[in-house]
C-alpha cells in the first residue's frame, strides 16, 4: 500500500532527486521563473515553498538550514535580501504553476513554475480590474455636479460656434472682393 508517502521519486534516486530538486530550486530562486515538466514543477511547488517561509525569519539558524537545501551561497542571499521581503506579507502560496503545451519530442506535459509576486502581466490585470468602476448607483450629490459640468460643457459648446461662426462670416465678404477684382 502506498498509505503516507506523498513525494514523487521521479525516476530518480534519492541523491539525484535532491540535487534536481536544490537546483531547480536556485534557478526559480534566481530566474523567477523556469519551464520545466509539470510532475518536477509540483515537486519543486513542495520543495521550495517551505524554504521561502523560512526565509521570512532572517536568523543564523534559517540561512543554515536554507544553505543545507540550496546549496549556493548566492542564491541563499538573494532569497533573503529580496524575495523575503517581497512575500513578507503573503501567508503562503509563493509560486504559481501554468501548464504549457505538451513537448514535441515526447510529448510530456510542460509547465512554468514561477514566484507570484514577481509577475507583471497578473499584476497589471489586477490593478486595471481595481480602476474599472460601473455606473449605476451614483449618489445625488455626484449627479447634481455631472448635470451642472454638462450645462458648462454645452454653454462652452454653444460660446465657441459663436466665436467659430462670426469669423467665417467676416471672411467670407472678404473672400468674394477678390474675386469681384478678379472678373473685371
Amino acid at each position: 500500500m502506498r498509505h503516507g508517502k506523498k513525494n514523487n521519486h521521479l525516476g530518480r534516486t534519492d541523491s539525484h532527486r535532491k540535487a534536481m530538486l536544490a537546483n531547480m530550486a536556485s534557478s526559480l530562486i534566481k530566474h523567477k521563473r523556469i519551464s520545466t515538466t509539470l510532475a518536477k514543477a509540483k515537486a519543486l511547488r513542495m520543495y521550495v515553498e517551505p524554504i521561502i517561509t523560512k526565509s521570512k525569519t532572517d536568523t543564523t539558524h534559517s540561512r543554515r538550514i536554507v544553505f543545507s537545501y540550496l546549496q549556493d551561497k548566492e542564491t541563499v542571499t538573494e532569497l533573503f535580501r529580496d524575495i523575503a521581503a517581497k512575500v513578507a506579507n503573503r501567508p503562503g502560496g509563493y509560486t504559481r504553476i501554468i501548464k504549457l503545451n505538451n513537448r514535441l519530442g515526447d510529448n510530456a506535459e510542460m509547465a512554468l513554475i514561477e514566484l507570484v509576486d514577481y509577475n507583471e502581466v497578473y499584476g497589471k490585470e489586477a490593478e486595471s480590474a481595481e480602476k474599472k468602476t460601473t455606473r449605476r448607483g451614483r449618489s445625488k450629490a455626484k449627479k447634481s455636479d455631472a448635470s451642472e459640468a454638462k450645462d458648462e460643457k454645452t454653454a462652452d459648446i454653444k460660446v465657441e460656434a459663436a466665436v467659430e461662426e462670426a469669423p467665417a462670416v467676416e471672411e467670407t465678404p472678404e473672400a468674394e472682393a477678390p474675386k469681384e477684382d478678379k472678373g473685371e
